[in-house]
């Protein structure tokens, strides 16, 4: 196996694992979206707002455990997934209402669908290299 291998082929696993878990989160995304637009009759960016936060939560416990299987402490994972999951929402929504006023209101599941494709991106890369990388050993416990 070459060396390109061994570094590609372990991310491209955790990569198909997020992807899953990813497809997971976004059913509770996309739930509390289309209820919410649909039974509601609540305007389309507000409402995805709302299915990103339901999203996201499921994502917090299913990426920590699954995924990325952090050893990192709540008490840093967690703050850690909330600046990555707020700039995740401000490219959800900035996303969201540039299609939205581009395309329509009618549109907003099209216009989701890619929205989430771009965030995916965003969502892993930071996850993998920040939320949940292993801590940096601590100078407290003599380390480093």
């Amino acid at each position: 196996m070459s060396r390109l291998s061994r570094l590609v082929l372990p991310v491209a696993r955790q990569f198909t694992t997020f992807f899953g878990v990813g497809l997971v989160s976004a059913c509770a995304h996309f739930g509390v979206l289309i209820g919410l637009v649909e039974l509601f009759d609540f305007r389309p960016v507000p409402a995805t707002l709302a299915g990103y936060t339901a999203g996201g939560v499921l994502s917090y416990i299913l990426n920590r455990r699954i995924t990325y299987a952090s050893d990192r402490p709540h008490a840093e994972a967690t703050w850690r997934f909330a600046v990555v999951a707020a700039i995740g929402l401000f490219l959800t929504w900035a996303f969201m209402a540039l299609f939205i006023g581009l395309l329509g209101p009618a549109f907003y599941v099209p216009a989701q669908l890619v929205t989430t494709g771009i965030v995916l991106v965003w969502h892993f890369v930071a996850h993998k290299l920040w939320t949940f990388a292993h801590p940096a050993p601590s100078a407290a416990k003599g380390e480093g």
